[in-house]
């Protein structure tokens, strides 16, 4: 995920402006309340993605008190952008009320919002029908902590599942591995394992590309046994190559046809693993047919050799030696698995190790390091150093054509609670960069690599030294590429422009973690910006 995201930067490389008339609206949520109660006032904006609004903070609306003045949510659609702001109101005298107009800034001109009226009625108290009664004292409640029976359970659950898995596998038919068989040839091997593939029903599940993997990797482990060349290291081109000069060298009778066919076939397979191709189901099923004829028509072709008989005492002899050493590396195996499920289920109820990566609260106690990353540069304090992401290959040849120098910088680790991203753009020629339009490109590009429920809310940032920028805060769902869970991300995106530059900081960390919040806050209050170097070439 650390390498996709880093990879949206590109769009925010250009700024779009357009004319339109924002829209103001105004509801509330009841005409009616009770004495003390508690309404909610609503003031919507809607308007160009270049819209700016500044809400007042009130103390009263006509006679009417405010009780809260709620944060302006900022939303996010294609190239509109929507300003909400609630306010919380009361009254504490019964009568009807007016909500006067009251003025808001947009763009720097005042424009007032629409009128309205609330009814305030008392509340009756009828002491005949219902009893009143003395307050009741304060009643202490002992706490105790029962954490540990948690722990406990959680450890019993996990032994009862071991031990379940156990008596299911006993009771389970043992049927024999294809790495437990005995082959008396390699092209035994192979047309057993074709065999065995095709019953594994992996076209029928959707799974084309850990088919052509297993066909590619029969076929590879059989070139390998018979020909003597490093197949499975091999590319495509290389392994053909390899191949003919194989043949040529031992006087192999190949046919050209057998080699194109399988330079085809290896081709096609390339397609599917890495280019996310999807055959048709009769080009597999031809495929299929044509590696078989591969591996026969090689097969063919070598020489004749006196292969001593194995007795059949002598193959069970050799396959029993097979099953032991396979059942003596299954009980290790399960024995680190067991050892794991421990670990991990003390990690998670202790929560202050990350197994994998750097935890929020290891990151709170290490002495951080303050660098400084590209030009124009920006200085900022991290718990590691950031390192360089060569991404340039990404980007669209004509963006790359309007840059003098681009640089990504991004943490280590995936697994880190809070992840770092920096990102500097110094442009050839001068730019007129908008800030906002550039925030609002990073969310559609986190939204174009699979992002959902963004929900943005915009505002203005300084640095300590007083240098101005834009900031983007809220919450991204974001698929784990790893576990294929969906998860919640709280993010903070920074953008500042200088001499034409671009400069952005990106910090990303799981929704409800307030050490990695701490984290996220430490790095932001120590962000330091330089000039861009000028050209004076």
């Amino acid at each position: 995920m650390m390498q996709k995201i880093t990879t949206f930067f590109l769009v925010l490389l250009a700024s779009i402006t357009w004319a339109q008339q924002p829209e103001v609206t105004t509801q509330i949520d009841s005409t009616q309340i009770k004495i003390g109660s508690e309404f909610h006032l609503t003031v919507k904006v809607k308007g160009p993605s270049n819209t700016q609004v500044s809400f007042p903070e009130l103390k009263n609306i006509g006679q009417l008190e405010v009780l809260e003045n709620y944060p302006t949510d900022t939303l996010l659609n294609e190239a509109q952008i929507e300003f909400i702001k609630k306010y919380a109101l009361t009254q504490f005298d019964s009568g009807a009320y007016q909500i006067p107009s009251f003025p808001i800034l947009i763009n720097d001109k005042q424009i007032l919002t629409d009128s309205g009226f609330v009814l305030v009625n008392t509340v009756e108290v009828d002491t005949l029908k219902q009893k009143l009664f003395d307050i009741k004292t304060v009643s202490t409640v002992n706490e105790t902590s029962n954490t540990w029976i948690y722990l406990v359970v959680v450890l019993l659950v996990i032994a009862l599942g071991v031990l379940g898995y156990f008596l299911w596998k006993n009771k389970k038919p043992k049927a024999v591995k294809p790495e437990e068989m005995v082959f008396a040839s390699p092209i035994e091997r192979a047309t057993t394992l074709l065999s065995i593939l095709e019953t594994k029903n992996l076209l029928v599940k959707g799974e084309i590309k850990e088919y052509y993997s297993e066909l590619t990797d029969i076929t590879k482990s059989y070139i390998e046994e018979t020909i003597q060349i490093p197949a499975k290291e091999s590319t495509t081109s290389e392994l053909i190559a390899g191949l003919k000069i194989a043949a040529k060298q031992k006087k192999l009778p190949v046919k050209p046809e057998t080699f194109q066919a399988l330079e085809a076939i290896l081709k096609n397979a390339d397609l599917v693993k890495f280019a996310k191709s999807k055959p048709l189901d009769f080009e597999i099923i031809e495929d299929r047919k044509k590696i078989e004829n591969v591996i026969v028509s090689i097969d063919d072709s070598l020489p004749e050799e006196i292969i001593e008989e194995v007795k059949p005492e002598e193959l069970k002899r050799q396959a029993e030696l097979k099953r032991l050493a396979l059942q003596k590396k299954k009980r290790i195996k399960i024995g680190a698995a067991i050892a794991s499920v421990v670990v991990i289920v003390a990690v998670l109820y202790f929560g202050d190790f990350n197994l994998f990566g750097s935890s929020a609260k290891s990151m709170l106690k290490k002495e951080w390091i303050s660098s400084e990353y590209g030009n124009p540069g920006v200085k900022i304090y991290t718990p590691d150093v950031l390192i360089r992401q060569d991404n340039e290959e990404l980007f669209p040849k004509d963006v790359i054509a309007l840059l003098q120098e681009m640089q990504v910088f991004s943490s280590g680790s995936y697994f880190d609670d809070v992840n770092f991203f920096v990102a500097t753009f110094k442009y050839k020629q001068p730019q007129q960069i908008d800030l906002d339009i550039a925030l609002e490109s990073g969310m559609q590009m986190l939204e174009a690599q699979g992002a959902q429920d963004i929900i943005v809310k915009t505002a203005d940032f300084e640095t300590p030294e007083g240098v101005k920028g834009r900031k983007a805060v809220g919450t991204v769902v974001m698929l784990d590429p790893i576990t294929k869970r969906s998860k919640k991300m709280y993010y903070d995106f920074v953008a500042f422009s200088q001499d034409g530059g671009l400069q952005l900081i990106l910090m990303m960390h799981k929704e409800g973690d307030e050490a990695a919040q701490q984290v996220t806050e430490r790095a932001l209050n120590s962000i330091e910006l330089k000039k861009a170097v000028q050209n004076n070439e």
